[in-house]
């Protein structure tokens, strides 16, 4: 599986042992590193099932708080939150992870602790609200890619209890289908008979995804091609269908000497990502 790691939850107490910052979520790393032959390997680097949270910080209207964890056999992970008026938003995350953990990166030519620092994009969240976003979300930088889900997370906790009000991520939000025109040439009828079992209320027909070409560049050279249709089938509550349009989607991604990444988005949110 991908996505192979330990859930972390950090709770927190001020001096009278109440709540003060709450977290809870899972994360992984992916890391592209130099080997001791000078070529470049990507590695996963997962939480361990022991994972200290020292150094953790409650904050105040004048001081950040700060949530820092530490695993496995020298990294750590933290990030910092600030408060303004009447919302919290998270600040600047630090990642280090560490070479000398042979099994991690058993032919790494640096040895030793290295630091990548990425700032938060996520938008203000209201004060006693608490953020959940069971979505993946990614954060890329100095060959490292850092990937988070299942988050649910509030600083600055009023009266020593997590909130009930949640402030959800953009990418938890409900979305519909971008309405495309059907044509003659490209309506096709989904087969009741492939549905198992069949809903109540089967979904209407959809049309075929039209065909979009993202390309990604480095420097002012192409790295990175793809020309494709792509239709997304959402079961929850019920089936739905939706078709990524490419007249409201953009590409962005990286491309390195061993991995490309390709995320395609629609405004703020991640629909899909290679």
């Amino acid at each position: 599986g991908f996505f192979q790691s330990h859930a972390v939850e950090v709770d927190i107490k001020d001096a009278s042992n109440a709540t003060c910052l709450y977290a809870n979520w899972m994360m992984r790393f992916l890391i592209t590193y130099e080997s001791n032959t000078s070529d470049y390997k990507t590695t996963a680097l997962n939480l361990s099932s022991s994972v200290t949270h020292n150094g953790s910080v409650c904050g105040n209207d004048t001081q950040a708080a700060l949530v820092a964890v530490q695993f496995g056999e020298g990294h750590s992970w933290s990030m910092n939150f600030t408060k303004n008026n009447e919302t919290y938003q998270g600040d600047l995350i630090t990642f280090t992870y560490n070479t000398n953990d042979t099994a991690v990166f058993p032919d790494a030519k640096r040895k030793g602790p290295v630091s990548v620092v990425v700032k938060d994009t996520t938008r203000p969240v209201q004060l006693n609200n608490v953020y959940v976003c069971h979505n993946t979300d990614f954060f890329e930088a100095e060959n490292v890619t850092q990937i988070f889900w299942n988050i649910t997370v509030q600083p600055f906790v009023q009266n020593g209890t997590v909130s009930k009000k949640e402030s959800r991520c953009r990418a938890d939000m409900p979305t519909s289908a971008p309405t495309v025109l059907p044509t003659t040439a490209n309506v096709t009828t989904v087969s009741t008979t492939t549905l198992s079992p069949a809903p109540t209320t089967p979904p209407k027909p959809v049309e075929n995804p039209d065909t979009g070409n993202y390309s990604l560049k480095s420097g002012n050279k192409t790295c990175f091609l793809a020309t494709v249709g792509l239709q997304l089938n959402v079961s929850q509550d019920k089936p739905l269908l939706i078709n990524i349009n490419p007249k409201t989607t953009v590409a962005d991604g990286a491309c390195g000497n061993t991995t490309a990444t390709l995320r395609l988005n629609d405004g703020n949110s991640t629909l899909i990502s290679f």
